[in-house]
């Protein structure tokens, strides 16, 4: 039986934030869980004992600081990465001195931010396990970087598997094309998204030639990968 990815409780009250951090941190190999304000992340510290939190500070009731001050009261001494709009030193100061670990100013990198995860992972002796993402008769191996489709192996392009990347870090969920821009391209196409369908019919051809088909479109909104119809 292999050991279980380190799981990251991602805690931001914005959806876009939260699901840009989330699929970052999924092809990165680790697990994720969201939370939308401070209660709801304490409550999972609590059930979930994930081994970093990243924790936006602008929050409505709870913000970020008191989140962490409820936290390191308790005892509880999981490394935790403030994210936050504010950008003044003593903002800075404030987070990392009442226990914080990390602080990083939006807008940021999602590569530097998975980076920095991974360093509070290495020093707390956690590693990133291989990761294999399967949906019916595709496969993934990230760490291989090799995709497969009913045992074949599948020749794509670098922009061709980090889209397929996304979709099958993400099975049965329902991405807009703005979120896969967003990730995949990491830059605003003008509202121009005729991209996407263009990759995705790429996809098509290559690997949802078998049966059942994988990639969906649901009209309106976006693109699913799963396995029914």
């Amino acid at each position: 039986m292999t050991d279980a990815p380190p799981l990251i409780l991602v805690v931001d009250d914005e959806e876009n934030i939260r699901f840009l951090l989330e699929s970052g941190l999924s092809l990165a190999g680790l697990e994720t869980v969201s939370a939308t304000n401070g209660r709801e992340a304490l409550a999972i510290v609590a059930e979930r004992r994930p081994q970093v939190v990243v924790l936006d500070v602008m929050m409505p009731e709870l913000d970020g600081f008191e989140v962490l001050r409820r936290l390191r009261e308790s005892g509880d001494r999981t490394p935790v990465i403030f994210l936050t709009a504010r950008d003044a030193t003593e903002d800075r100061v404030k987070g990392l001195t009442r226990g914080g670990d990390d602080y990083m100013v939006k807008p940021f990198a999602i590569a530097e931010l998975v980076a920095r995860v991974q360093l509070r992972l290495s020093q707390s002796g956690h590693a990133t396990k291989e990761s294999l993402l399967r949906c019916a008769y595709l496969e993934l191996n990230v760490d291989a970087h090799r995709v497969t489709s009913a045992g074949t192996t599948v020749d794509l392009s670098p922009t061709e598997y980090k889209l397929l990347h996304l979709l099958m870090s993400n099975i049965g969920r329902v991405l807009t094309r703005a979120q896969i821009l967003e990730h995949v391209w990491e830059y605003d196409f003008d509202g121009d998204s005729s991209v996407v369908d263009t990759y995705v019919s790429y996809l098509r051809r290559k690997l949802d030639t078998g049966d059942p088909k994988l990639l969906h479109t649901v009209r309106g909104v976006g693109f699913c990968l799963r396995a029914e119809s």
